[in-house]
C-alpha cells in the first residue's frame, strides 16, 4: 500500500486503521504500508513514526522538503517491494473497502487496475473542470489515457520494475502508467467526501497538474505553433498578392496608414511571445532533466530495513 501524506495529522491514523481492517479480512495476503511524508509542517510525521514503531509492516519516508505530489508518489512506487502495489490517498476519499475487488481483478491477470470516478464530491464547477480536463488530456495526448481515472490504482510488479527506471523531474503518473500498456482494466466507484483536514489540491495545483499532463504526453502545443505560423504565412501571402494585383491591375490606391502597420506588428509580437512561451516550457523541462538533480531527498526513514531498504540497495548498486 502506498499512501502519500502532507499535513494530514487528522487522517493518518484513520487511514492506517482502515487499511489494516481491510487486510485483516484478507488473511491470504502479506502486505506493507509505505507512507511518504512530503515534509509536513504539522504532527503528521510524529504520528506516522508512532505507527511505524508499533507495526513493523509500516515504512515511513519523509522528504527533506515538499517535492510535490507526483514526485512523492514516484518515490513510493520505487520503494515498493511486493508483487503488486495499491496507491490510495490519505484522506480516504477513495474507499479502502474496494481493495479486495482490485486484488480480484489483478488475480484475473490484469497488470493495472484503476478506479474510474463515477461521481465526485467537489462543487459542480470543480467537478465540471475535472471532467473537461480528463477529456482534454485524452484528446491531446498521443497515448490512450483513461477518462475520469484518478490516483486510486493497483499496479503489478512488472509496472513497478519499469517505474524504477524512470528519471523524470516532472512526472505525471496517471499518464505514465497508462502509456506503459500491458493489460489494464478500470472499475467504477463513487468518491467519498473528505471527513477531516483540508484538500491539498487547490485550483492552482490542478492547473499545474494539467500542464504536466499535456506537456508530458503530447506534442500538439509545438505542432500548434507550426500550424499557426503556416496559416499566418498563407494569409500574409494572400494579402500581399491582393495588394499587388489591386495596385497594378486595378489601379487602386491603398491608404498608407499607421493603424495597419501597428496591428500587424502587435499581432506578430503576440504570436511570437505565445509560442516562445510554449517552447520555453519544453526547453525548461529538458534543462531540468539534463541537470539530473534528485527528484526527492529523504530526510528520515522509519523501519529502514523494510521496503525502502530495497530501494536504497538498488540505488547504491546503480551508482557503482
Amino acid at each position: 500500500m502506498l499512501v502519500p501524506a502532507f499535513n494530514e495529522e487528522a487522517n493518518v491514523r484513520r487511514a492506517y486503521r482502515a487499511i489494516t481492517d481491510v487486510f485483516d479480512q484478507l488473511p491470504g495476503y502479506d502486505y506493507e504500508i509505505i507512507f511518504t511524508d512530503n515534509h509536513s509542517t504539522d504532527r503528521t510525521f510524529e504520528l506516522l513514526k508512532t505507527i511505524a514503531q508499533a507495526d513493523p509492516r509500516v515504512c515511513v519516508i519523509r522528504f527533506s522538503r515538499n517535492v510535490g505530489y507526483q514526485r512523492s508518489l514516484l518515490a513510493a512506487y520505487k520503494a515498493a517491494s511486493g508483487d503488486c502495489s495499491i496507491q490510495i490517498d490519505c484522506d480516504l476519499q477513495d474507499p479502502p473497502t474496494l481493495i479486495p475487488q482490485m486484488l480480484d481483478l489483478w488475480g484475473q491477470g490484469n497488470q493495472v487496475v484503476y478506479g474510474v470516478r463515477r461521481s465526485l464530491t467537489d462543487r459542480w464547477t470543480t467537478a465540471l473542470l475535472r471532467r473537461l480536463f480528463y477529456r482534454l488530456v485524452n484528446t491531446l495526448s498521443d497515448d490512450d489515457l483513461p477518462i475520469n481515472a484518478g490516483e486510486f490504482r493497483l499496479v503489478d510488479r512488472c509496472i513497478l520494475t519499469e517505474l524504477r527506471k524512470v528519471e523524470d523531474t516532472s512526472p505525471y503518473l496517471r499518464g505514465l502508467i497508462s502509456a506503459m500498456g500491458f493489460r489494464q482494466v478500470g472499475f467504477e466507484y463513487d468518491r467519498q467526501s473528505r471527513v477531516a483536514g483540508e484538500s491539498k489540491f487547490p485550483l492552482r495545483a490542478m492547473l499545474m497538474l494539467g500542464v504536466d499532463a499535456v506537456l508530458n504526453h503530447s506534442l500538439i502545443p509545438l505542432r500548434l505553433a507550426s500550424w499557426t505560423s503556416l496559416v499566418a504565412g498563407t494569409v500574409t501571402l494572400i494579402l500581399l498578392f491582393s495588394y499587388i494585383i489591386g495596385f497594378f491591375v486595378f489601379g487602386q490606391q491603398w491608404p498608407r496608414g499607421f493603424t495597419t502597420t501597428t496591428v500587424l506588428l502587435l499581432l506578430s509580437m503576440t504570436l511570437n511571445a505565445m509560442f516562445l512561451g510554449i517552447l520555453g516550457e519544453y526547453v525548461g523541462r529538458i534543462f531540468m532533466q539534463s541537470k539530473k538533480r534528485p527528484g526527492t531527498i529523504v530526510e528520515e526513514i522509519v523501519n529502514r530495513e523494510h521496503a525502502a531498504a530495497e530501494m536504497f540497495r538498488r540505488a547504491e548498486l546503480a551508482e557503482t
